[in-house]
């Protein structure tokens, strides 16, 4: 997710630096040590800055510079790199027509608060007191709508206001957020090791009594058995996973789970669920589909329609509890007006 910047534009900077340039992803060529034309995507959420565009010429010494560093120096396909005080999320593929690329995604250098990311305040609220929970918090949506910087700002903002242990498993870790955060918390980030299980770092995470845990995808059956039986011992655990829909990443962690600890998937979600919502971006700010369960009650609606494994029937309360979420602050949700 990127912060919007006062008096940006869709123009080019006119700056002589590309990290003057304003640009959510970079593509450039590394076979040829970065000769063909690199290409780059705006951070605006419009339809136009979507586009991918020709790197101006201003920039081509740099793109090449960064192909030149990258060539036969990528042990990992995914990984993190760091350019002239920018850090970028790394992705190689090799194409069919035999080019090597990278994607660079950027990444800012400081965790956004929670109004930074442009939430309703109402909305804002509700999601700072989850820090005072247990069990697990799942966001999904598509890839670029901001979901690793939300897991951050979640996670800086319980730190600070709540202190306590919070560990991040991530490959590659993208946000540095590790060391002293507010008064009385403490990040530890680890970075999972390209041939290492998920599994591994977070069985050895939970023996440093987190109080939370990010983690920054499921990937992997023995993974989403670590983070559910994280999230049902006294840990909140903050995660993400690529999904259409809220109920989408309920069946999706489910299938992951159930490869590995079978049925009982279902009932350990259900025992630790404390909230999911699906996140998209646009011009204005993040907009959430969320459904969030009750505290210390085993007979919530949501946690006994994932028990019986009836997900298609938990939008209903997803729309209810967005219409009283909307009557709590005055809106009537009949006409999304103040009442």
């Amino acid at each position: 997710m990127n912060i919007p910047v006062k008096g940006a534009s869709t123009k080019e900077s006119t700056g002589t630096r590309l990290r003057d340039l304003p640009f959510m992803d970079l593509y450039v060529r590394i076979d040829d040590g970065g000769r063909g034309q690199a290409r780059f995507r705006s951070p605006g959420r419009d339809y136009t800055n979507n586009w991918s565009r020709v790197l101006p010429d201003q920039y081509r010494s740099e793109s090449m510079t960064i192909a030149g560093q990258l060539l036969n120096n990528i042990d990992n396909p995914d990984s993190s790199y760091e350019y002239d005080g920018m850090r970028f999320r790394q992705s190689y593929q090799r194409l069919a027509n035999g080019q090597g690329w990278v994607i660079l995604r950027r990444i800012s250098s400081r965790v956004p608060s929670l109004e930074e990311l442009a939430f309703a305040p109402h909305i804002c609220d509700h999601l700072r007191r989850l820090g005072q929970r247990d069990g697990l918090i799942l966001i999904s949506g598509p890839t670029g709508h901001g979901k690793t910087t939300t897991s951050f700002a979640l996670l800086a903002d319980f730190l600070k206001r709540f202190g306590g242990v919070g560990i991040t498993v991530e490959d590659p870790v993208e946000y540095m957020l590790d060391g002293p955060v507010g008064d009385y918390g403490y990040c530890y980030q680890v970075q999972v090791d390209k041939d290492e299980d998920w599994a591994t770092p977070l069985k050895r995470a939970l023996r440093w009594t987190p109080r939370y845990m990010l983690v920054g995808e499921v990937r992997s059956p023995r993974a989403a058995e670590q983070i559910l039986r994280a999230a049902t011992t006294g840990h909140l655990v903050i995660t993400t996973i690529h999904a259409g829909s809220v109920e989408e990443s309920f069946m999706g962690l489910m299938h992951l789970a159930e490869q590995s600890i079978g049925h009982a998937a279902n009932y350990m979600l259900a025992q630790g669920l404390t909230a999911a919502w699906h996140q998209t971006l646009n011009s204005t700010g993040p907009y959430l589909r969320y459904v969030f369960t009750d505290e210390n009650n085993n007979g919530d609606p949501v946690r006994s329609l994932i028990r019986e494994n009836k997900i298609g029937m938990i939008n209903s309360y997803i729309h209810r509890q967005a219409a009283r979420m909307d009557m709590q602050r005055g809106v009537d949700p009949t006409k999304g007006k103040r009442v």
